[in-house]
């Protein structure tokens, strides 16, 4: 009896979400140093393409090299290298354009949402650039702003952009950070404020968030300043999804870079990870 293209499809969605699981959390160094990890993934990666072949879909990798070029020269299948600058997390916005440009005719994104992502970022550059170190720079204001333990509110839309600023200020500025959905800043969050913190809010908001989550800034912006607790806001670009994380990735990058000089901090080194890796 033939294996209709249903279970085909469900030995897909099985491994990718055993790659998803087993690889959230994890940077590119800590995957390299798990052989048995790397095994693991080498058979889900060789199920996923048995199947996918036999249902005709189309493969393409992505990487800067090593075991996943290898794993798909030896399988004959399409493979795109995008070369490394300085680091992973320096490389984000090389990886996602050209993933996107090799994606486009799958990903439900039109061409002029991703060239009007870019131009905004064009434009935020010359605003925040290390060329341009004014008390005009936000990105520079916003570190400078910095002194204790920040606490990013975000909405749901922009959580990926909160949770990247705080690992960016871990990373980077090496210092610990939070961020928290403003719908839970509204509820037991709010409590903690009547103790005054060592904590400095910063309001992540959209350009058009849900009319709700604009009252609930409101409501917590009044809270907080009727408690004389400072905090700082700062808005998403207008357009699409991609233009609003874009931009604030590229934003708070730089805040968190800038936030590291400040302190006469390296961002580039992470002994803290090494030390972590050399032991699992």
């Amino acid at each position: 009896m033939s294996i209709s293209p249903l279970e085909f499809l469900r030995h897909i969605l099985d491994e990718t979400n055993y790659l998803i699981k087993h690889s959230e959390g994890m940077s590119k160094e800590d995957f390299s140093y798990n052989d048995t990890l790397k095994r693991a993934f080498v058979r889900s990666l060789e199920i996923i393409g048995e199947a996918a072949k036999k249902i005709g879909c189309k493969i393409v990798s992505f990487s800067s090299g090593g075991k996943m070029e290898e794993f798909c020269i030896k399988n004959n299948i399409n493979f795109k290298k995008i070369p490394e600058i300085h680091s992973p997390r320096a490389s984000f916005t090389v990886f996602l354009y050209s993933m996107l440009k090799v994606l486009e005719p799958v990903i439900p994104l039109a061409k002029n949402g991703i060239e009007e992502s870019i131009s905004q970022l064009k434009n935020l550059k010359n605003e925040i650039s290390s060329s341009f170190l004014s008390e005009e720079n936000p990105s520079l204001n916003l570190a400078n702003w910095i002194r204790g333990i920040p606490l990013i509110f975000y909405p749901w839309g922009l959580q990926a952009a909160a949770i990247r600023f705080k690992n960016s200020l871990n990373e980077n500025a090496k210092m610990h950070a939070l961020a928290e959905d403003m719908i839970e800043a509204c509820h037991n969050e709010i409590v903690a404020w009547e103790v005054p913190p060592n904590i400095q809010p910063i309001l992540l908001q959209g350009k058009d968030d849900f009319v709700k989550t604009k009252e609930r800034w409101k409501i917590l912006k009044e809270f907080f300043n009727s408690n004389d607790i400072e905090y700082k806001e700062v808005f998403s670009a207008s357009g699409d999804i991609l233009t609003k994380l874009i931009n604030l990735i590229y934003f708070f990058d730089f805040t968190s870079i800038y936030r590291a000089v400040l302190s006469e901090i390296d961002p580039s080194p992470i002994k803290s990870i090494n030390f972590i890796k050399k032991r699992l």
